[in-house]
C-alpha cells in the first residue's frame, strides 16, 4: 500500500511557527528612540569588538573597519540626541568616548587630538 503525503504540516511545525509568529515585533509598534538606540548598540558593540575589546583581539582587531563604525556611531548620536532625550543619549555619549578611546589606545599611531574617530561630530577625545 502506498501512503498519500499529507498537505498538512506537522503539529510541532505548526507550534514552531506559532510560536515565532507570537516572539516577532511588527517594526510600527516599535517607538522610534528604541530603534534609535538599539542601532547605536549595535554599532558601539561592532566597533568595541574591532577595537580589540573582545574575547580574541588578536585576531578581530580592525581599526580601520572601527574607525568607519565610530564615525557612524557619532554622527547618529549627534544628529538623533535631540529627538531620544539626554537620558539616551547620555549614556550612548558615554559608551561612544570609551570607543573612541580604546581605538587611541589600540592605534599604533594615534590620531592628532581633535582629529580621530567621530571627533569631527563629538568635539576632541583625550
Amino acid at each position: 500500500m502506498s501512503e498519500t503525503p499529507s498537505t498538512q504540516p506537522a503539529p510541532e511545525s505548526q507550534d514552531f511557527a506559532q510560536e515565532a509568529q507570537d516572539a516577532v515585533r511588527d517594526i510600527a509598534d516599535v517607538a522610534a528612540v528604541e530603534v534609535i538606540t538599539t542601532a547605536c548598540v549595535h554599532l558601539l558593540s561592532a566597533a568595541a569588538v574591532k577595537c580589540g575589546l573582545a574575547d580574541d583581539p588578536d585576531t578581530q582587531t580592525d581599526l580601520d573597519e572601527a574607525r568607519k563604525l565610530i564615525n557612524a556611531l557619532a554622527g547618529l548620536i549627534t544628529a538623533a540626541a535631540p529627538e531620544i532625550s539626554d537620558m539616551h543619549a547620555r549614556s550612548l555619549r558615554d559608551g561612544l568616548r570609551s570607543v573612541q578611546l580604546a581605538f587611541r589606545e589600540a592605534s599604533p599611531i594615534p590620531d592628532p587630538i581633535g582629529k580621530g574617530p567621530g571627533e569631527k561630530w563629538t568635539g576632541p577625545v583625550s
